[in-house]
C-alpha cells in the first residue's frame, strides 16, 4: 500500500516497518554497548555505513567498488571486535518471554554456580546478599550498585563477598546468567510483623521481595545459615546446598507461569524449616535469626 510519493520514489507500508526494523536493530545494539568502549567503534562502524551509502547515492564508482570490496572483510571485522556485546545480545534474546514461554527448561548451570558459591560462603563465614531478578526488573537498585556484567561464576561471588574488597558490602545482583551489579542498595522492610531479632541483611532480602519478585539469598556471617526469601516470606532458615537448590529451581521455574509457590515440611525433608502457606505474611524458622 502506497503511503505518499517523493518525485519517482515511492513510499509504501512495507518501506516503513522496514525503516522502523532498522531503527529498531541499531537501538538496541546502542542499549546493549551503551557505557562500554565498543560503542565508540560501532559509532566508527554506523559512519562507514552512512559514507558508503552517499558514495553509491553520487555514483562515485571508485569508492564503491572499493567498498563492496572490503564488505566480507568487514563481517569478519565485526563478528571479531563485537563478541562480547553480540554474546549478549544473544543471551538477551535468549531471556525474553516468547523464548522462556518455548523452552519450559531453565539452564542448571547458573543455578549450579549460585548453590556452590552460597556453599563456600557458608563455610567461611562471608555475609552475603544475593538477589536474582524475576520478571520484575530492578534497575533502580543495580544504578546504585557497581556494574560488574560478568558471567555468573562461583569465584566471583565468593570474591565479591569477600571481607576485604570494597564489593562486599550490599547486595550482589543477577539478572539471568549475568552478574549485573554488585555492592546494591536495597531497600529495608518495615513491616511491623516482622520478627524485630532480624539483622540488616534478612531486613533487606524482605524488603526487596516485598517489592519485586526477585528470589533472594541470604548468607550469616556470624552463623553461616543459609535463608530464602521470595514475596515478603522466608523459604527456609537453615538450608543445605541441595535444599537451597530445589528451591531456586522451585521458584524461578513458576516465575513465568505466574504461580503462587506453597511448600511444606515435608518438601524440606524434615528439617524443621519453616511452613510456607498462602495466608502466610512472614515465616520464620524456629531457630532464630541473627543477622
Amino acid at each position: 500500500m502506497e503511503l505518499f510519493r517523493i518525485g519517482f520514489l515511492r513510499f509504501t507500508l512495507v518501506d516503513a516497518l522496514d525503516i522502523l526494523a532498522v531503527y529498531f536493530v541499531f537501538y538496541q545494539l546502542y542499549k546493549i554497548m551503551r557505557g562500554t568502549r565498543a560503542s565508540q567503534m560501532f559509532a566508527g562502524l554506523i559512519l562507514i555505513f552512512m559514507i558508503s551509502f552517499f558514495v553509491q547515492l553520487l555514483g562515485m564508482q571508485g569508492m564503491s567498488w572499493l567498498i563492496q570490496s572490503i564488505t566480507t572483510v568487514w563481517v569478519i571485522a565485526f563478528v571479531i571486535i563485537f563478541q562480547p556485546e553480540l554474546r549478549r545480545l544473544l543471551i538477551q534474546l535468549g531471556q525474553t518471554r516468547l523464548l522462556r514461554a518455548l523452552v519450559k527448561e531453565r539452564e542448571t548451570s547458573t543455578l549450579d554456580e549460585i548453590v556452590k558459591a552460597v556453599a563456600t560462603l557458608s563455610q567461611k563465614r562471608y555475609g552475603g546478599l544475593i538477589v536474582i531478578q524475576g520478571e520484575t526488573g530492578v534497575r533502580g537498585i543495580i544504578e546504585t550498585g557497581v556494574l560488574i556484567r560478568a558471567d555468573v561464576t562461583a569465584d566471583l561471588i565468593v570474591s565479591i563477598f569477600f571481607p576485604r574488597t570494597p564489593l562486599h558490602d550490599g547486595a550482589v545482583v543477577i539478572k539471568g546468567e549475568i552478574v549485573e551489579a554488585a555492592r546494591c542498595i536495597l531497600p529495608l522492610s518495615d513491616n511491623p510483623s516482622m520478627d524485630q531479632s532480624l539483622g540488616t541483611r534478612h531486613r533487606a532480602a524482605l524488603g526487596v521481595s516485598e517489592e519485586s519478585d526477585s528470589v533472594v539469598i541470604v548468607v550469616s556471617e556470624e552463623t553461616g545459615r543459609v535463608s530464602l526469601v521470595h514475596d515478603g516470606r522466608f523459604f527456609g532458615r537453615d538450608l543445605t546446598p541441595d535444599e537451597l537448590k530445589q528451591l531456586l529451581q522451585k521458584l524461578l521455574l513458576r516465575h513465568h507461569e505466574h504461580e503462587k509457590v506453597s511448600l511444606n515440611q515435608q518438601e524440606m525433608g524434615g528439617t524443621g524449616e519453616a511452613i510456607v502457606t498462602e495466608d502466610s505474611q512472614r515465616v520464620f524458622n524456629s531457630r532464630g535469626a541473627t543477622d
